[in-house]
């Protein structure tokens, strides 16, 4: 889900939070007595996917569809019983969202919902659609009209013009038409519905609740599976890329309608973007991070006295770091995380002094050492900049920087906001002059073989890569059609002035 404009993405977000952010995460249950409420838990668990605003839809028993939404975190968007009274019946469906610098308005937070002739539709979607802006256009030409600007209610009109007749065929007809990444729930009067892209770039996974005794269990999809440990289901198993899967009361149901196609899951996942205690695709993220430190130190290991990880992102990788180098890991750096995004009024001093709000130096573990510093990424350098010189002001004597992911040289177009690839840090300068800006004594990235080798590959196969690593090495698995739209529509412009 990402916001529309006229320059298609990367947006890039806030510069002072130097990270990147995941577009939303998901949540759906099929034939539970306390659907939102499990629901609302669900959300909770993914409250990491999306901070910006979260929402429910929740079909009752009579076939009537109740909805809330709200801009903020999940516990202040549902924290009121009475909202949570009012989301009635056994199937719900939820969203958590992350925006970029577009519009945050209320009316772009999801699921999105619409009344078709067959009733009632629901739908909460993570990814990024590559040709929302061209299928748009189409739409808007016909007669469709928007209610929001996100890229997500394509998907809506897609199937209201659809000629098939069942639900699941219309959504099918629609999905052929999209380009781009996506995981997305959908709630129906029949069914609940899943699906992920034919690449199956975003994640998705099933889980069941209950079911003893001969009793008709719950089902779960959801894009993480700590969502599902905290509503107690056990997990299944992982959506196929290019699979459908539809709920009902008969049971599960797959349809696979887009045939056998190359497989690109997200790399990022396994690095920042989904929580540790989560299992991504058969591999628990917790051990995976420690792996990708442990090669990281093998690659580019410097004599030191500490390995210190950069809060909360870095410490898997510096424990791996600190394991395979025999340097002791510490907490050399202490994070507060109680500091709301409003805390106080960003004045340019204030901004100065941001990084000191977030993080902290655990000065009796820094002064008069020699510093390994683990992060997961480094976007445009600001936060790594600020960060090295309040290390440095603690007394370290020498300040190395060791970074769990390759260069990030490419702007992401599949669900993460990314900046503008003019503004990511290692588009522009050599690792010498990256070194030089953020103030250290030595960096080094992992290498993209390194990090394939410790997601268990023997390497990067060129010619059929097992990941979407576009960010890393700008080979987009997926075609880019409305970003080469724009290019061409400003090459145009250029040409005719």
């Amino acid at each position: 889900m990402t916001e529309l404009s006229t320059v298609p993405w990367p947006k890039g977000g806030d510069p002072d939070d130097d990270k990147f952010h995941e577009e939303c995460g998901v949540f759906g249950v099929w034939n539970a007595t306390d659907a939102a409420a499990l629901t609302a838990l669900g959300l909770h668990a993914l409250q990491h996917r999306g901070q910006e605003a979260a929402g429910i839809a929740s079909l009752d028993n009579g076939g009537i569809f109740h909805a809330h939404k709200g801009q903020g975190l999940v516990g202040d968007t549902f924290s009121d019983p009475k909202v949570m009274a009012g989301l009635r019946g056994r199937a719900a469906v939820g969203h958590n969202r992350y925006a970029t610098t577009g519009e945050t308005a209320l009316r772009n937070v999801q699921p999105l919902y619409a009344d078709f002739a067959f009733g009632g539709f629901a739908v909460a979607h993570n990814g990024n659609l590559t040709n929302a802006l061209q299928l748009r256009r189409s739409l808007v030409s016909r007669g469709c009209l928007f209610q929001s600007t996100t890229d997500s209610e394509v998907f809506i009109h897609l199937i209201a013009i659809s000629l098939y007749s069942t639900v699941v065929d219309r959504l099918i007809d629609a999905l052929r038409q999209v380009q781009g990444a996506y995981s997305l729930v959908a709630l129906h009067n029949g069914a609940l519905i899943g699906a992920r892209d034919p690449m199956g770039v975003r994640p998705l996974v099933l889980g069941r609740l209950g079911g003893e005794g001969g009793s008709q269990p719950s089902w779960v999809l959801t894009s993480e599976t700590c969502a599902l440990d905290i509503v107690g289901a056990e997990f299944v198993r992982d959506i196929d890329a290019g699979e459908i899967i539809v709920i009902d009361d008969q049971g599960v149901h797959s349809i696979k309608p887009f045939g056998k196609n190359p497989e690109r899951f997200c790399i990022f996942e396994y690095i920042y973007f989904a929580r540790p205690d989560s299992v991504v695709e058969g591999t628990p993220v917790y051990e995976t991070r420690k792996k990708i430190g442990a090669e990281l130190a093998r690659e580019s290991g410097v004599p030191a006295d500490v390995v210190v990880p950069v809060p909360d992102s870095g410490v898997p990788a510096a424990m791996g770091y600190a394991m395979e180098s025999g340097i002791p890991f510490e907490l050399g750096i202490i994070r507060n995380h109680y500091v709301g995004r409003t805390f106080i009024e960003p004045t340019d001093q204030i901004r100065h002094l941001g990084v000191k709000l977030k993080h902290s130096a655990n000065r009796a573990m820094l002064e008069g050492r020699r510093v390994i510093l683990v992060d997961d990424s480094i976007v445009r350098g600001t936060t790594s900049r600020k960060i090295v010189e309040m290390v440095r002001a603690a007394g370290a004597t020498e300040v190395h920087m060791r970074i769990s992911s390759p260069p990030t040289t490419h702007s992401c177009y599949y669900g993460i906001d990314t900046p503008e690839r003019g503004k990511l840090l290692a588009a522009k300068h050599d690792l010498e002059e990256m070194a030089r800006i953020i103030g250290v004594d030595s960096l080094a990235f992992i290498s993209l073989d390194g990090l394939y080798r410790a997601l268990g590959k023997p390497g990067r196969d060129m010619a059929k890569p097992a990941y979407c690593d576009a960010c890393f090495t700008g080979d987009y698995g997926i075609p880019l059609t409305d970003a080469q739209d724009n290019n061409d529509r400003q090459l145009s412009l250029l040409q005719a002035g």
